[in-house]
């Protein structure tokens, strides 16, 4: 059985940047529809019992018929990596090696964070913006719905959500004002560069 994942700081930390009453619907009612489906779907089919999650999100995108399941168990994996790599970060900036990597392969720290904002904004409806390690490269990719490396064989380092109910009670329509909080207020760059290692 997959749990709901315990979100690793408290909900009004992230004040002003992200409310309560956001992770309450984001994680607490969205996040556990998710749980809840892929709990049911695997109890029924024996095939994926004892997969990991990472598992079943390569295992259902290959089949046509487990597309609701791959839609809920993409959601998970990716909803789990967003608030993994959130805290209370006020400017603050990645250091060490994953600072050289971004520099060396976006050009700047403020390159990378124009592009990645700049995704998040042109992902055009419901989906993720990721930075990604490709064949030893960082990249930004954008996935639409559930999609996410997984299913391009990539390492996702970090991730930002960019479904409506990830900022709208906060930002209403103001995308591009969330993703430029996020990734000014709100990454947790110890996490990403922990991934990259």
């Amino acid at each position: 059985m997959f749990e709901l994942i315990t979100l690793p700081f408290g909900k009004d930390e992230l004040l002003p940047h992200m409310s309560s009453s956001t992770l309450d619907f984001h994680h607490g009612k969205h996040l556990q529809a998710y749980v809840t489906f892929v709990n049911d779907f695997v109890a029924k089919e024996s095939s994926l019992q004892g997969k990991t999650l990472e598992e079943i999100v390569v295992l259902a995108n290959s089949k046509s018929e487990w597309q609701g399941l791959f839609n809920n168990a993409g959601q998970i994996y990716n909803h789990n990596e967003f608030f993994k790599a959130i805290k209370k970060n006020e400017n603050a900036l990645p250091t060490g090696a994953l600072l050289e990597k971004i520099n060396s392969d976006f050009g700047s720290f403020e390159k990378f964070k124009e592009d990645f904002i700049n995704a998040g904004k042109t992902q055009f409806g419901s989906g993720w913006v990721w930075l990604v390690l490709n064949n030893g490269k960082l990249e930004i990719k954008k996935y639409a719905n559930a999609g996410n490396p997984l299913t391009d064989n990539l390492k996702g380092l970090l991730v930002c959500d960019v479904w409506e109910h990830a900022y709208y009670l906060d930002f209403q329509n103001r995308r591009p004002d969330f993703l430029t909080t996020f990734i000014t207020n709100l990454v947790n760059w110890d996490y990403v560069a922990e991934k990259l290692k």
